[in-house]
């Protein structure tokens, strides 16, 4: 028998285990393996499920399970897909099954397929639009239910049973590690915030980048801003948010990355290699502006909401960020243009640190600290 001794460590082992299997962060790093997992333990409980107790067409609700959780990996996506899933599902299924009636009431061949066919065109026209997914489930499941109205009205009732099952079984698995839009939206605002500092300071301190080195950075963060702009409508649905005060949030991101880009362009490397930047006591107040991004960034990767109303410096300090001249005396001419962006770019910076705080009640979700290694 093991002591006492050898089972404590074990069960402090199990539940460090448990603890990082839960942390939105290693979700948010192993989302696609988890993604993976969850669609192939869904997948074998739909055919355990179906055919388990011999239910007819069973395969109707794999099918169906893979249309609404396949593709998704956000836990706000899949409860949008389940729920339009279901509504298409009730619609194509009185269609199906009406069509069956049809069929049987009339023996008219013909009147069925002109009459499956101008649905199936409503459907379309109503797919360019808002609902389109709806509309597309709807003649989708219209003609599995219904067949080209020749199938029994059994049949169509055991199909329109098994869709159903499909949409139970993803909305049941989305609860297994499920993955919260809401922090890759933190996460990767958080990376973009975290590198926008580091190009900040160097650019203020004159410290050469490489052209190369500085277009794939930029790069990189236009690819998460693109990323982010996706994951909104998702988001708002999480933390019950007006998607406007995402898309506020999402503008002053992409005018701070604008900026910045423009003031490391006109601050990079003249000919003779050196950068025309000013005296770093030029610049001394802007420095709370790094100190600012990186406060955001931790806040956003740590759910620690404080770090926002940390204070960024001096009170004459931030007056002096907050000034909208836009001329500075004793710069160069050539210095005059960056000098007016980096006011810009503070004032961008404070609003996106107010907009968070307007919302900040809401984004840490759960009230879990993410896992970090």
């Amino acid at each position: 028998m093991p002591s006492t001794d050898t089972i404590r460590p074990q069960r402090g082992h199990a539940r460090r285990k448990l603890h990082v299997l839960g942390s939105p962060y290693f979700r948010y790093r192993h989302a696609k393996f988890l993604h993976g997992m969850r669609v192939t333990l869904a997948f074998l409980a739909s055919i355990a499920l179906t055919s388990g107790i011999h239910i007819p067409h069973g395969e109707w609700a794999t099918v169906t399970l893979m249309v609404v959780i396949g593709g998704l990996q956000h836990y706000g996506n899949i409860r949008k897909k389940a729920a339009e899933r279901a509504l298409g599902t009730m619609l194509g299924a009185t269609f199906g099954l009406s069509l069956i009636l049809l069929q049987e009431l009339t023996r008219s061949t013909m009147a069925t397929y002109v009459l499956m066919a101008l649905i199936a065109g409503g459907c379309a026209y109503c797919a360019i639009g808002k609902a389109g997914y709806i509309a597309l489930l709807t003649a989708i499941t219209m003609v599995i239910v219904g067949g080209h109205g020749d199938l029994p009205i059994d049949v169509g009732l055991w199909r329109t049973l098994t869709v159903m099952i499909g949409i139970a079984i993803a909305l049941a698995f989305s609860f297994v590690l499920p993955q919260y839009a809401t922090y890759s939206w933190r996460y990767r605002l958080a990376d973009n915030l975290r590198e926008s500092a580091g190009v900040y300071s160097a650019v203020l301190e004159g410290r050469p980048i490489p052209a190369e080195t500085l277009t794939k950075r930029f790069l990189t963060m236009s690819a998460r801003l693109v990323a982010l702009r996706s994951l909104l409508p998702s988001v708002a649905k999480e933390i019950d948010v007006p998607v406007a005060q995402l898309e506020e949030i999402q503008r002053l991101h992409r005018s701070i990355l604008s900026a910045l880009e423009m003031m490391a362009t006109a601050l990079s490397p003249d000919a003779s290699g050196n950068p025309p930047t000013p005296a770093t006591s030029e610049y001394s107040d802007e420095r709370a502006v790094r100190h600012t991004l990186l406060l955001m960034a931790r806040a956003l990767r740590f759910g620690r909401v404080g770090l926002l109303h940390a204070p960024t410096g001096s009170p004459e300090a931030a007056a002096r960020l907050k000034h909208t001249a836009t001329v500075a005396p004793g710069l160069a001419p050539n210095l005059q243009g960056p000098y007016w962006l980096a006011q810009r770019l503070a004032e961008q910076v404070d609003r996106l640190r107010l907009r968070l705080i307007d919302i900040e009640h809401k984004w840490n979700i759960e009230g879990a600290q993410p896992f970090h290694r």
